[in-house]
């Protein structure tokens, strides 16, 4: 059962959290944004707008101690892990509080407290590291898992077949996260990639799935069947979450390359939308306002903190 399918009244905790991780994460790439085309991010821009639901379908089904990896369009992925949303703010302005000291921007983002490895400026980089980090968890006991996220783009890399293959002989404790947006860059998926990504499991011997990657609930039910086949020791999952970023592959890239219909079409199927339906009005007004006032208080801490200056160079160095 979708979201979107239940009966009007059957509003659930479930369905409030998810809207609110969701809203939250549109509105700090909306502000973002905003704040590029204003000339305050001293760096590159890649927005996840319209990708949401698979970020906060999956990290709704993760502990604190379990880790993720991400990508150079990770902000959805960081804040749904948990990751403070004013030191990311920060981060992005080029501050020194945030949580690079303000010289990573958004490849930069970890927070090993929550379990963010970091994202990752490497196309697929994210997936080996995630392996590594299985195989660490496999050793040291316990069933904590990894849950690497990648765009299909990165499915052509020699390290995604290396770490599906090692973690299938091995059966490490990770989920393969593939957030199928539909372009490689500026690219369109049907001339750069051949057959169908969910399927490339059956190569190394591990589940494939394919999902709707616009509907929360069932990437967290796909999801919460691949953590516990790794909490139990069974190995990883290959999935392919099936979505559309709105806009172009970066802020600024006006995707002329785009059909305006397909476009329309994919923002039709907004995955808040759809959780929004099964919520009452004034749980609507109220997570709104809750959002705004975290997204408001986040930007005016980051412009609060000083611009990073050269001495954050040496910060953390081990000394010789």
């Amino acid at each position: 059962m979708t979201t979107a399918s239940r009966a009007a009244g059957q509003t659930s905790s479930q369905d409030a959290e998810w809207y609110r991780m969701m809203l939250l994460c549109r509105r700090f790439e909306q502000v973002i944004e905003e704040q590029f085309s204003a000339g305050n991010v001293p760096g590159p821009l890649h927005l996840s707008i319209g990708q949401e639901a698979v970020a906060v379908g999956a990290c709704s089904q993760l502990r604190i101690t379990d880790v993720i990896t991400s990508t150079h369009r990770g902000h959805h992925h960081c804040i749904a892990k948990g990751a403070d949303v004013s030191r990311m703010m920060a981060e992005l302005l080029g501050r020194s509080d945030g949580y690079s000291y303000g010289r990573g921007g958004s490849m930069h983002l970890v927070d090993t407290s929550v379990g963010i490895l970091g994202t990752n400026g490497i196309v697929g980089g994210g997936i080996p590291i995630a392996a590594g980090a299985a195989m660490g968890m496999q050793l040291r006991g316990g069933d904590d898992v990894a849950l690497c996220f990648f765009g299909e783009g990165a499915t052509s890399t020699g390290g995604f077949g290396e770490a599906l293959n090692v973690a299938s002989l091995w059966k490490l404790p990770v989920v393969f996260l593939c957030e199928n947006n539909q372009f490689v860059e500026m690219t369109p998926q049907s001339v750069h990639i051949a057959g169908e990504i969910y399927r490339r499991a059956e190569g190394y011997d591990i589940p494939g799935v394919k999902v709707d990657g616009n509907d929360v609930e069932a990437v967290a039910s796909v999801v919460a069947t691949a953590v516990q086949r790794a909490r139990a020791g069974e190995g990883p999952t290959l999935i392919e979450a099936v979505t559309y970023r709105w806009y172009g592959h970066y802020a600024g890239d006006k995707a002329e390359y785009r059909d305006p219909q397909e476009v329309e079409e994919w923002r039709s199927r907004d995955a808040l939308a759809r959780v929004r339906e099964a919520l009452s009005e004034v749980d609507v007004q109220e997570i709104g306002t809750q959002v705004e006032e975290m997204i408001q208080e986040a930007l005016s801490f980051a412009q609060a903190s000083p611009v990073a200056g050269a001495d954050s160079i040496f910060i953390g160095q081990v000394a010789s």
